[in-house]
């Protein structure tokens, strides 16, 4: 009888996990407009790397830009936020996770433009780019580069 209690409260532990990851997973809200493919590719980047992604159509993701803090030489055509942060443009996944790991003062990451080869934007050649870490008053420093 007492084996079977446990073995019936390992089960129920077992089922719980990934309702308990994710719900510490927070949600990223994205920012973009109606048609863009590449804002859509790279939402499927975030979703494959575990991210939750609430997506949102808007006419101009220029206002989300900035009311996150992110300054307008920043921009690419999508904004997100995630645990407090600005997310703007292509970054990749894995600087996003280290960005929340890490937990730095800052408003958040950016990839300006649309670099070939980045996360969104893949196709028959990659450009070189830097991911940068956006601090209060517009100043950045370079938080990854890829070659």
């Amino acid at each position: 009888m007492l084996a079977r209690f446990f073995v019936n409260a390992g089960f129920a532990a077992l089922l719980s996990l990934p309702l308990a990851a994710s719900a510490a997973q927070p949600v990223f809200e994205v920012y973009k407009t109606e048609y863009c493919g590449c804002c859509k590719e790279w939402i499927k980047h975030l979703e494959a790397n575990g991210f939750k992604v609430q997506a949102h159509n808007v006419a101009d993701t220029a206002d989300y830009r900035e009311k996150f803090g992110i300054p307008a030489q920043y921009g690419s055509c999508h904004t997100g936020r995630v645990g407090g942060y600005a997310v703007e443009g292509h970054v990749p996944a894995a600087d996003i996770k280290r960005l929340l790991a890490e937990k730095p003062k800052a408003r958040g990451l950016a990839v300006p433009g649309m670099p070939m080869g980045s996360p969104g934007m893949e196709g028959p050649r990659k450009d070189p780019y830097e991911v940068l870490l956006v601090k209060d008053g517009g100043k950045t420093r370079v938080y990854k580069r890829y070659e």
